[in-house]
């Protein structure tokens, strides 16, 4: 039982990955296109990004700007001071035919609070938060038949192990990726491994159970993963930068680097594999936890001779899969 909870956190982290743009990817309230002149005279008033963002606005409300619009201000008139920078600024200056699109980035009121802000992805540039999506998915394609095959020839714990790592080292790469090219593929990369997080802990759920229990412990495993969608807009409020998102929802992936010691193999990934005497001990040690004897005994030949596991109606397999129930 114990084995069963742990590994049913991994659902609550793979949530946090499935749907965590919502939250990283959130269009800013707030922003406006750069203004030249004003960023210029940022330098010489050593304003604040406060203070440039209130005086891009002012400039932008006189001549009718958008926000996914800009106009070239020049500089050079000699009226433009740090105290009143925009005092000759009248709509009569400019006409429609001068709006051009933004060519010198956004200010944003809340900077690098999600990846839209980081990466100045507004206006034109915001159908790369859905492809950054998309590449997430097809991560998760990839994962489902690299990591599943691994899963089949190496264990399940291993390859459960291995995919936490993964997941967990992605994650803090992203988190602290320098553009929207290093993102995405990380992203991509933390969508194969987590995955690999979420199809093995669900797979070793459901093999470490008699079949009379799957239908539980599977439903039990999905809502794990409801509970990590509720949990995560709880995680968003109280955390106002994506990168502390991204880092809260992915070290938790290096904790289940633990199971290591307290997570054991699928006794019927191990019979498979010809190991029965391994499988024999781990399910020994899960009655013996779960304060239960076990009723049937398996007897040297049956462990010995690994040819008897060859066909799954064999009355040596039928025996341990009668152990395992009563294991549980």
């Amino acid at each position: 039982m114990c084995a069963f909870f742990l590994l049913c956190q991994t659902g609550i982290t793979f949530s946090f990955l499935f749907v965590g743009i919502v939250f990283l990817g959130r269009a800013p309230e707030q922003y406006w296109c750069r203004i030249p002149c004003v960023s210029e005279l940022k330098k010489q008033c050593e304003w604040t990004l406060e203070e440039e963002y209130n005086i891009t606005i002012q400039a932008s409300s006189l001549v009718n700007f958008s926000q996914c619009e800009g106009h070239d201000i020049k500089c050079n008139d000699t009226r433009h001071n740090c105290t009143y920078p925009l005092a000759h600024l009248t709509n009569n200056n400019f006409t429609g035919e001068s709006f051009t699109t933004c060519q010198d980035g956004w200010l944003f009121k809340k900077p690098h609070s999600t990846i839209a802000s980081e990466y100045d992805l507004v206006c034109d540039n915001k159908w790369i938060i859905d492809i950054t999506q998309s590449i997430l998915n097809i991560g998760f394609l990839v994962g489902g038949f690299v990591l599943g095959y691994a899963a089949d020839r190496f264990g399940r714990i291993t390859i459960y192990l291995f995919s936490c790592f993964g997941a967990g080292l992605c994650g803090l790469i992203v988190a602290f990726a320098p553009n929207i090219v290093v993102f995405s593929i990380f992203r991509f990369l933390q969508g194969i491994f987590g995955k690999g997080t979420w199809m093995t802990s669900f797979v070793l759920v459901t093999e470490l159970v008699g079949s009379n229990h799957r239908r539980v412990v599977g439903i039990v495993i999905q809502m794990f993963f409801t509970l990590g969608v509720v949990i995560l807009p709880g995680i968003a409020y109280l955390i106002p930068t994506w990168q502390g998102i991204q880092l809260v929802t992915t070290l938790p992936n290096f904790l289940f680097l633990l199971y290591y010691w307290l997570v054991p193999e699928s006794p019927r990934w191990l019979i498979t594999r010809k190991k029965a005497k391994k499988a024999l001990q781990i399910m020994q040690s899960v009655a013996k936890e779960n304060g239960r004897n076990l009723p049937i005994t398996v007897s040297d030949e049956d462990v010995r001779n690994p040819s008897l596991f060859d066909l799954v109606r064999t009355p040596q397999m039928r025996k341990f899969t009668l152990i395992l129930m009563y294991a549980w």
